[in-house]
């Protein structure tokens, strides 16, 4: 028996017996409690043990948010390799995205194009399923917390999206840093040796593990929530997205109900529900929007999160990008900037577009 449906009988038996009536007309407790004293409170009981059986909505949106993102990182992950290599790159040079691919695929083989992809699996995971359950539980808080409609403001947005993006930050920043150690540790395999008649150093990549503990060995505990601060800064990219992906949604439908009522009877009410391909090109969209403002912290973020020495001069993420500046030009906040965005904008839309199919075939296995 399914649980919602048996929950019901549950209610309704015990609304039945305090009514006056038996509860023998309830054949399925009488053979599954056979020897229980169907008393009121031993319903009341039985109903909300049965309810924790069911996973709260909020939860369902976190396990779909992270199978969303494990879809959505699976297929765009050699951009997000690249982008983070040319973020961590402090060399002048001009390289097109073709020809680091070229490069990488002759030193490392196809392969070194996945290079960090069991831990990028791992964090996006818990950064969907944190952020999407944070988010869905704040949401809800807000909008039981006042009357009117289902929709959040542009502010109760905002906040339900810092909230979110906070938590998700600091517990996945150390998922992050072996990642982005695992994706430019063979970045100096590409360097050739001062003397010519040596050989290029050849550099193991490491599973999640070895990572972990090269990183322990080399900087201690508190290496793993380097780039918290430029990270923390840029809680402000989901927020953005999720805020516009928010009124955006909330704007298309307010017209499509509006052309439906326009329409008179002969429309459906189906004509006003979001496909999946509006949430694909909504997702895109607000992605491509976030992205663009904070990329220059996602490259100061990726440069303290390497490790790498000439991060380490950085007093914070103001000085870092005065830093960038000064040195490398404008341009070198920017560095991976085509990869990142169409792997965002990618990632983006396949995320929003699954995470809502997910849900809703969970919610109806479940209901």
């Amino acid at each position: 028996m399914c649980v919602p449906h048996f929950r019901l009988q549950v209610r309704d038996a015990c609304d039945n017996y305090e009514s006056g009536a038996s509860a023998s007309g309830y054949p399925a407790f009488n053979s599954n409690f056979l020897g229980h004293d169907y008393t009121p409170s031993f319903f009341t009981t039985l109903y909300h043990q049965t309810a924790i059986t069911m996973p709260s909505d909020s939860t369902i949106h976190s396990l779909a948010g992270a199978a969303g993102g494990i879809a959505a990182m699976s297929a765009t992950y050699p951009l997000i390799f690249l982008s983070t290599r040319a973020a961590v790159e402090t060399k002048k040079e001009q390289k097109s995205a073709y020809q680091v691919v070229v490069d990488i695929i002759k030193r490392e083989g196809v392969l070194g194009l996945y290079s960090g992809l069991n831990s990028s699996l791992l964090g996006i995971a818990v950064t969907n399923g944190v952020y999407y359950y944070f988010y869905e539980r704040s949401r809800g808080a807000i909008l039981n917390s006042r009357k009117g409609g289902k929709g959040l403001s542009t502010l109760e947005s905002i906040l339900a999206g810092l909230i979110a993006g906070s938590a998700t930050t600091l517990l996945s920043n150390p998922i992050w840093v072996v990642q982005t150690t695992q994706a430019v540790r063979t970045m100096d395999q590409s360097e050739a040796p001062a003397d010519s008649s040596q050989p290029r150093p050849i550099i193991k990549r490491l599973g999640i593990i070895e990572t972990i503990e090269y990183i322990l060995r080399k900087d201690g505990l508190a290496a793993f929530w380097r780039g918290i601060g430029p990270a923390l800064v840029l809680v402000i990219n989901p927020v953005i997205q999720y805020t516009l992906f928010e009124q955006l949604k909330n704007f298309i439908v307010k017209r499509r109900l509006a052309n439906l009522r326009a329409g008179g009877p002969a429309v459906t009410a189906g004509a006003a529900v979001l496909s999946d391909w509006d949430f694909f090109f909504l997702g895109a969209l607000s992605k491509l929007i976030a992205t663009s403002t904070t990329y220059p912290y996602i490259v100061i973020k990726s440069r303290l999160q390497s490790g790498h020495a000439h991060a380490l001069r950085y007093k914070s993420a103001l000085d870092g990008i005065l830093t960038v500046i000064h040195e490398e030009g404008i341009e070198g906040l920017y560095k991976g900037v085509g990869s990142k965005l169409t792997q965002s904008v990618l990632t983006a839309a396949i995320l929003f577009a699954c995470q809502r199919r997910i849900y809703e075939l969970t919610k109806a296995a479940l209901a």
